[in-house]
């Protein structure tokens, strides 16, 4: 058996070779390796982490976001409101396509009507361009946005909005964005070969406007299990790895021959229930006998309580993801926008969850299936496990089944599970993108990503307002008084926030992004 001192021995004498034959030239290649592959390359049709990070190698926005999620200029040099429901913004002149053909408002315009209408959207980009109600180009180069009433976001939304080609994407289908035809952007990166599951490649764009990157190719990877990612970093298969297992980071910072990078993440997991259906979904819970129960326990509010109530978040920071995760209890992190300091952490406590449960009418207990996809949330497995077991103690006996994320999300867009684990980050920065997302009743361009669908409409009144709301102020105490309803109908239920962790070779600096995003534009050699 290969003993780990001697894998680190060989990691260590490969990379003093490539080192040594390779210098500044073999520096132009980066290869990754990424724990998940992206469900879709169209950047339209799936809005999830994985996809928009890899979007962003291909495709630019009209304005950018940093590491810490604050707003850039993209595509966009400036942008203004003209009055309180018109923005305006001004392109950057001589930028051009990956083919050549020179980027126009009329890309931008074309993009806005393409993102929140790509069919059979998982989770749809319209979360962002909702506010949107039309637009007029006043040249090649200006573009005026108008929206239903003030949008004060509109900026940060847009920040995740890819701009694609009219002349490549009109009448292209996501087959043909997954197949690379369509994948024509403005982006730093070209895409050279894509095998779905397998690895993604890009060659640079020597002629991109925000400078050519200084990889000439970059390689990912996809290797789903944590252990063989690691593996594959010692082994000097690769130059750096993504989400480092936390079972696996004291032992990586003791080594010579690797440099960890971490970061605290807008990427919260967090249990969604069914809320919506009279009856459970046939086989998702049954009383102990199993038989089918006839009402579903999850619309009454002390259930939900009970189901929190028993859950030890300190137990799944702490020996679930080893410390490298923190405890959440609404939302969005604290320091987002809308963060309400006045929610306390929810103390653990069985006995009054068996209490609550009892003047539910379920006395006994019941019997329940939570889901989980097993190759996209970090440590999501451990996590249900432990849950499961928690849950038991007050009578709920949860059996858990997991599968691969692209089985996961198609049936949990079809509604066919009752209680799922899942994660969402807090993409523009700010509460309201999440409430838009996973909390507001589902329709149109909203709720989106609601899985348990839950629905209240004085949440949905308040979000609607907080999102028209210019003053500052105000909308942040609008979202902070939206954030206890949530929480006090326990809407879903928080567990963590994620502490994302990179790997490289000792001659690289990674940027952590609070997105979590994993891109070759934020790997550098260091000084």
């Amino acid at each position: 058996m290969t003993t780990i001192p001697r894998l680190v021995a060989r990691g260590l004498a490969i990379l003093l070779v490539a080192l040594a034959l390779h210098g500044p030239a073999g520096a132009q290649e980066l290869r990754v390796g990424l724990a998940a592959a992206p469900t879709s390359l169209d950047p339209h049709f799936h809005n999830n982490g994985v996809n928009n990070a890899q979007a962003r190698h291909v495709f630019d926005s009209l304005t950018h976001q940093d590491a810490n999620q604050q707003i850039t200029p993209g595509l966009a040099e400036s942008w203004r409101l003209v009055d309180d429901t018109t923005w305006e913004f001004r392109l950057r002149r001589g930028v051009t396509f990956h083919d050549g053909t020179p980027f126009t408002a009329d890309d931008v315009a074309f993009s806005l009507e393409r993102a929140p209408r790509v069919p059979n959207s998982p989770s749809s980009f319209g979360t962002y361009t909702k506010q949107v109600a039309g637009w007029t180009i006043v040249d090649p180069h200006t573009i005026r946005l108008r929206t239903e009433g003030p949008s004060p976001l509109l900026a940060i939304d847009l920040s995740s909005v890819a701009i694609v080609s009219r002349r490549h994407g009109e009448g292209a289908t996501t087959a043909d964005y997954q197949g690379g035809r369509a994948m024509i952007g403005t982006g730093p990166y070209r895409l050279v070969e894509h095998r779905p599951g397998d690895r993604i490649v890009y060659e640079r764009n020597p002629g991109y406007w925000g400078g050519a990157e200084p990889w000439e190719r970059v390689t990912f990877r996809i290797i789903p299990l944590g252990p063989a990612r690691v593996a594959a970093m010692l082994a000097g298969d690769v130059d750096m790895i993504n989400e480092v297992p936390s079972t696996d980071i004291a032992r990586l910072r003791r080594q010579g021959n690797v440099r960890l990078w971490s970061g605290a993440t807008n990427r919260m997991t967090f249990l969604s229930v069914d809320v919506h259906n009279e009856v459970p979904i046939p086989g998702n819970a049954s009383d102990h006998a199993g038989q089918p129960l006839p009402r579903n326990p999850m619309r009454d509010l002390r259930v939900r309580q009970a189901l929190s109530l028993a859950i030890d978040r300190d137990v799944i920071v702490e020996r679930v993801n080893e410390g490298e995760a923190v405890r959440a209890n609404q939302l969005v992190p604290e320091g987002f926008f809308g963060y309400n300091p006045a929610i306390q952490p929810e103390t653990p406590d069985p006995e009054r969850a068996r209490r609550l449960l009892a003047e539910a009418g379920y006395p006994d207990g019941f019997r329940i299936v939570l889901h989980t996809s097993n190759d996209r949330i970090v440590n999501a497995v451990r996590t249900v496990q432990v849950i499961a077991q928690m849950w038991g103690r007050i009578g709920i006996r949860t059996s858990v089944e997991t599968m691969p994320h692209t089985v996961y999300s198609a049936r949990t867009a079809r509604n066919e599970l009752s209680h799922m684990l899942h994660s969402w980050g807090a993409g523009t920065g700010e509460a309201a993108g999440s409430f838009v997302g996973i909390v507001h009743t589902r329709g149109g361009d909203f709720g989106g990503s609601n899985r348990g669908r839950y629905s209240n409409p004085e949440v949905d009144a308040a979000i609607r307002q907080a999102l028209v709301t210019v003053d500052d102020d105000r909308r942040r105490a609008l979202l902070q008084e939206t954030m206890v309803t949530v929480m006090n109908d326990r809407a879903i239920l928080p567990l963590v926030f994620w502490v994302s962790t990179w790997a490289t070779r000792p001659d690289l600096v990674y940027t952590p992004q609070a997105s979590q995003a994993t891109l070759a534009m934020a790997t550098r050699r260091a000084p």
